[in-house]
């Protein structure tokens, strides 16, 4: 009877996990709300149907230097490191979540003695009894929730692992204009630097031609003050180099003073070529996009679990023991025992409580669809705002290059005309101004030209490769 008990139980639970294997529901399809244009309005015509950037796209820039500390970060990149410890936690969730859908399996063992004083009789007795057990549940997964629970604690693993790739495009792009940031602080430095060896030329020949009387003492005064202003910016330009340089170590993993850069300045990098290929794929290619479709997938098995809630919950419970006097009654000659039973279970009143909860996923869903359709419009706009960025910051720079060349000219003749005395040094001085502004200005639109490359390669989802 107790071997016919025990198959009766172990076919139970075997019918039980099939039934549960059987009750994984549609959770809803994660379509884009969003129709994709056909093309991208700021791209070239030829330039939509070329190839996406590839991984090792940021050797385009020509900089030896930015690929090793890239890789570098790869490795000792707090965030990186963080996002990696999250996507740990979601796996480990995801297989607690699992372990629902399997029987619970447990045993048990006792030994007890028990000591009897015959009363009058001046004898003892005693009894050593021993016992072991085994047992099993299993709950019957027939509404879905169990497997509801599960496949959305998957889902959320698969979302943890797009944050993490997330996180590595933002820390990628960081480090590249962070580093960009830094190079271009150096020249202007140097910019400066070099305006400043021209003012102190300029004011040696102030003060020459007030000695020979050809100049005032306004004059000199006023090349006086001009020269210490660009002593003056020249300290706030250093903070700020520091400043990119400290960012750019803690980037890397770093302490501050731990990162020495070998490259002077932007001179020598190039841009990378890149094409951007369809709006409708990039919807496949930005981690933060396929992130947003999975979380609807995640909320329609919310919605199956808390709908399975508001029905009973079924239990197969098994259990079996042997007892005996002592560990040898124990094999030789045990008294057995087996029970086995399916318990339902089945809240007749909860105020609400559960219906709410369906309310609630359901209304989590909506919430997400919006959600995701705003994602797919701001990634829409993140690559025309960039395409268009790095046109016209092209043009921005070609059109600076020449504002410079011309500045330049322009206080070479300013400078010779002041020292033959045909004109003042109110002239000087601003054709002085002119041109260290415009050298200020070219460098900034260098930078801002190379950031608009790595805007590009942040919008259209980064490198990618099929396998």
């Amino acid at each position: 009877m107790i071997v016919r008990s025990q198959h009766l139980i172990l076919s139970l639970l075997l019918s039980g996990t099939i039934l549960s294997g059987c009750a994984q529901g549609d959770y809803g399809h994660s379509a884009s709300p969003v129709t994709p244009p056909s093309v991208w309005q700021q791209a070239a015509a030829d330039s939509n149907a070329t190839p996406w950037p590839s991984a090792d796209w940021w050797g385009g820039f020509g900089s030896a230097e930015l690929v090793a500390l890239l890789s570098d970060a790869r490795k000792a990149n707090p965030d990186l490191a963080a996002a990696a410890a999250r996507l740990l936690q979601a796996d480990a969730r995801a297989r607690a979540a699992g372990a629902d859908l399997l029987p619970n399996f447990g045993a048990s063992a006792g030994l007890s003695r028990q000591e009897t004083d015959a009363a009058g009789a001046g004898g003892r007795s005693g009894r050593t009894n021993a016992s072991a057990g085994v047992s099993a549940s299993y709950e019957l997964d027939f509404w879905g929730a169990n497997r509801a629970a599960a496949d959305s604690a998957a889902v959320s693993a698969i979302i943890s692992r797009l944050d993490q790739e997330t996180v590595a495009l933002t820390v990628t792009s960081t480090i590249a204009n962070t580093y960009f940031q830094v190079l271009s602080l150096r020249d202007r430095i140097r910019s400066a630097e070099e305006n400043l060896g021209l003012a102190e030329r300029v004011m040696a020949v102030v003060e020459a031609r007030y000695r020979n009387g050809a100049a005032t003492a306004l004059e000199v005064a006023q090349q006086k003050t001009a020269l210490t202003s660009q002593q003056a910016a020249l300290p706030a330009l250093r903070q700020q180099e520091l400043s990119a340089t400290n960012a750019l170590a803690v980037l890397l993993g770093r302490g501050p003073g731990d990162l020495s850069l070998g490259a002077t300045g932007l001179g020598g990098l190039g841009l990378p070529a890149t094409g951007v290929g369809t709006p409708a794929d990039l919807l496949e290619r930005r981690p933060d996009l396929k992130a947003a479709a999975r979380q609807l997938e995640g909320a329609g098995a919310d919605i199956v679990a808390a709908r399975a809630a508001l029905y009973p919950s079924a239990t197969l419970n098994l259990s079996g023991s042997l007892a005996a006097g002592g560990l040898s009654g124990l094999v030789n000659a045990p008294t057995a025992v087996a029970n086995a039973g399916l318990s339902l279970a089945q809240s007749l009143f909860d105020g609400g409580r559960r219906s709410a909860q369906v309310d609630v996923a359901e209304a989590r869903r909506v919430e997400l669809v919006e959600t995701y359709r705003k994602a797919i419009l701001t990634g829409f706009a993140d690559v025309e705002t960039a395409l268009s960025a790095a046109r016209n910051t092209e043009r921005q720079r070609q059109l600076q290059e020449e504002a410079v060349r011309l500045a330049r000219e322009l206080f070479r003749l300013a400078e010779t005309r002041y020292r033959e005395g045909a004109t003042d040094l109110l002239t000087l001085l601003d054709a002085q101004r002119s041109l260290l502004s415009a050298q200020d200005q070219l460098t900034q639109v260098r930078l801002a030209e190379l950031q608009a490359a790595v805007s590009m390669y942040r919008a259209l989802g980064g490198g990618w490769s099929q396998s």
